[in-house]
């Protein structure tokens, strides 16, 4: 009876795929040191229409300050930011990007943001703000900075990414990794550049990953992991082979019934 479970054991092994480990490996081609400082391309995010900013106003005037500071006293003194990415949440409070590039700001009225990095709009608000404030400082966010991580990932999701910068290596991270079937060498980026949608196909297992323009995400990036061989073919085989186990172990029930 042992030699026949032992055969029915080794049956269904052969039928289930296996996985190489250069299908799952990063960064393959790293060997020492001193050959793998690669510099990747920066990627500094734009302020655009549409876009969802808080801004965050201080000085040496702190009660005044509190003036050109709504959405915080409205959330308690903490403006609709988190310290790490989450996956996405209702709708952030805070200005709202006009099509014509502006916000408003109380008192200061329309400012023109839109085409700046969020360094530069603090400190364009800042230089209107010395009317008012002494020594003033801005920390510009941007709240609707989100990518989606789809596909074969421990937690696909939709981010929220508060510090503005991420990496596709980090994005997958904050989605659980890829799971042990998923394609690394093939991973899909749709990205939207003026209006237009645009696909490219990222290697992980590749150290040149570091000089790709798609190592940085860019604002609705969405990433997605591809099934690899092993996880189709396994669904395949899972249909195939499912009457053939039941079949085994309706024998192996009745070897057991007679032995016992």
């Amino acid at each position: 009876m042992n030699s026949r479970v032992i055969l029915l054991l080794g049956f269904i092994a052969l039928l289930t795929g296996c996985v190489s480990p250069k299908q799952v490996v990063y960064f393959q081609g790293v060997d020492s040191v001193s050959d793998s400082v690669l510099v990747a391309p920066t990627f500094v995010p734009i302020i655009r229409p549409a876009d969802v900013l808080s801004v965050q106003v201080n000085s040496l005037n702190p009660e005044k300050s509190m003036i050109f500071n709504p959405y915080m006293v409205a959330n308690g003194g903490n403006a609709a930011t988190t310290a790490g990415a989450t996956a996405s949440l209702p709708a952030p409070v805070g200005y709202v990007v006009s099509m014509s590039g502006e916000i408003t700001i109380p008192l200061l009225g329309p400012v023109k943001v839109a085409g700046q990095t969020v360094d530069q709009a603090g400190r364009t608000i800042a230089e209107k703000l010395t009317r008012f404030l002494k020594e003033p400082t801005v920390d510009v966010r941007n709240l609707n900075f989100r990518i989606s991580v789809l596909g074969e990932v421990a937690r696909p999701a939709l981010f929220t990414i508060p510090n503005n910068q991420v990496t596709i290596i980090e994005a997958l991270g904050l989605a659980g990794d890829v799971t042990i079937v998923g394609r690394r060498d093939n991973v899909l980026v749709v990205r939207e550049t003026n209006g237009a949608k645009k696909f490219a196909r990222v290697d992980l297992t590749r150290r040149d990953l570091f000089r790709s323009p798609y190592y940085y995400l860019h604002p609705n990036d969405i990433v997605y992991v591809e099934p690899g061989k092993a996880r189709l073919a396994s669904a395949d085989r899972a249909s195939q082979i499912t009457p053939i186990v039941l079949s085994a172990l309706s024998f192996v029930a009745i070897i057991l019934t007679q032995v016992f």
